[in-house]
């Protein structure tokens, strides 16, 4: 089983996609291609997506039982001993400014009861 899935990608690659596999849902094919057409198509995936993201999902002989690729997508496959896992990049969270100096008024009435 293959599973291929695009966003924003031209219409026309869509129209060629569904020679071969099929359309279930807007930019979601799938369908049993060998693995030599499966890899042809992949190809012309990343060839003419333009702006677009495409994703590969396949099965194959591994401990997952399925093997994925992705094309201009932020979250990137990465193999950790012998297993696929997604790296997400983290936001880039601002420094958070550092404690004021002393005490403050609550734990100043806190301490010395006024």
């Amino acid at each position: 089983m293959t599973v291929i899935v695009l966003t924003q990608c031209p219409a026309g690659l869509r129209g060629f996609l569904t020679r071969w596999l099929l359309e279930i849902s807007p930019g979601v094919f799938i369908g049993g291609p060998s693995a030599r057409i499966r890899a042809a198509l992949w190809e012309e995936v990343k060839q003419y997506a333009g702006n677009g993201r495409a994703l590969l999902a396949y099965n194959t002989d591994n401990e997952q039982g399925f093997a994925f690729e992705t094309h201009d997508h932020k979250w990137h496959p990465v193999d950790r001993e012998g297993v696929t896992l997604i790296h997400r990049p983290g936001d880039r969270a601002t420094p958070m400014p550092p404690p004021t100096q002393g005490w403050s008024k609550a734990a100043k009435r806190r301490r010395f009861g006024r």
